[in-house]
């Protein structure tokens, strides 16, 4: 059973997870460097010229009913991708425009799909005065669209971003990312891509090599070019971070280990604010925790 299917089920806020076993790590199919490449162009600049390459086209890998409406949630849909050829859903917290604009929140989530127990912990966010647009990707839930891992969806969010930036009311300078797991990934490839107000990643994988070990069924694209694992590695890129980021995880997960902190070294050489932080909890236990710190977090720069 996925993990998602799991949240849905028990209750993502209650930490059900903590007994969860991670999964056990496989040998991988493709050759894993010893030392992550530093990239010397600009993440932006690399999305441009580049192009993924899908042997695989189908859904994500997480079977998942269709999406519904959430209590304290709008259904929106905004059209996905560089192009713009895919009509996504995403939930947005009701608000009012006024004379003021508000700032915004685009949290990503986590696993392959999304569910009612994602958008409970969204409540945090609009009680602290955020507006809060939590998007679904390509293939998820029934959607159009191909599973990439973590590049077109990369694609998907920067969307999602413009579509809540150009809403009435909200203030464009004011615009958060924060997102858990694959979707804390996300938010790093696209803190590297456009500027966001503050970044917070929640359980984010920096190292795409290392998760697609883990699970390499999921491996959708041409997995004998290195260059599709270097644009889905946040940390060979850590000098194109556009904002102040705050890296957040689990006491009981994985801790920080050299590929984060290399993220951080690159990041910092480029002289980018960021920063890591422990939590209380276990992968999924510590996300109501680390919603709350990334308030915090964005408060600062509202």
């Amino acid at each position: 059973m996925s993990i998602t299917r799991r949240m849905l089920m028990t209750g993502l806020a209650l930490g059900a997870l903590g007994s969860l076993a991670a999964p056990q790590a496989l040998a991988a199919p493709f050759p894993v460097p010893e030392t992550l490449p530093l990239e010397k162009e600009n993440y932006a600049e690399a999305r441009r010229r580049f192009r993924t390459h899908l042997l695989k086209h189908g859904p994500a890998p997480e079977a998942s009913p269709p999406l519904g409406t959430p209590p304290g949630a709008q259904k929106v849909l905004y059209r996905g991708g560089p192009d713009g050829s895919l009509e996504l859903i995403a939930w947005l917290s009701h608000y009012e425009a006024s004379g003021k604009p508000k700032p915004a929140v685009l949290f990503l989530h986590g696993g392959n799909a999304t569910g009612d127990g994602h958008w409970e912990l969204m409540k945090a966010y609009w009680e602290a005065g955020f507006v809060v647009l939590h998007p679904s990707f390509r293939g998820e839930n029934g959607q159009a669209g191909n599973f990439s891992g973590f590049y077109d969806e990369t694609a998907d969010a920067l969307a999602a971003a413009t579509y809540l930036e150009n809403l009435p009311g909200i203030d464009r300078s004011r615009i958060f990312i924060a997102g858990h797991s694959n979707g804390g990934t996300l938010s790093l490839l696209s803190g590297m891509t456009r500027r966001f107000r503050a970044a917070v990643p929640i359980s984010a994988g920096v190292n795409s090599w290392r998760f697609f070990t883990r699970y390499s069924n999921e491996v959708p694209f041409d997995a004998a070019d290195p260059k599709e694992f270097v644009m889905r590695s946040s940390a060979c890129f850590g000098p194109s971070l556009k904002c102040p980021t705050l890296l957040l995880r689990g006491s009981e997960e994985r801790p920080f280990d050299a590929d984060h902190q290399l993220l951080i070294d690159r990041a910092r050489s480029a002289g980018v604010a960021i920063d890591k932080k422990l939590l209380p909890g276990n992968h999924s236990g510590v996300v109501p925790g680390a919603v709350v710190e990334s308030i915090r977090f964005f408060n600062q720069f509202t």
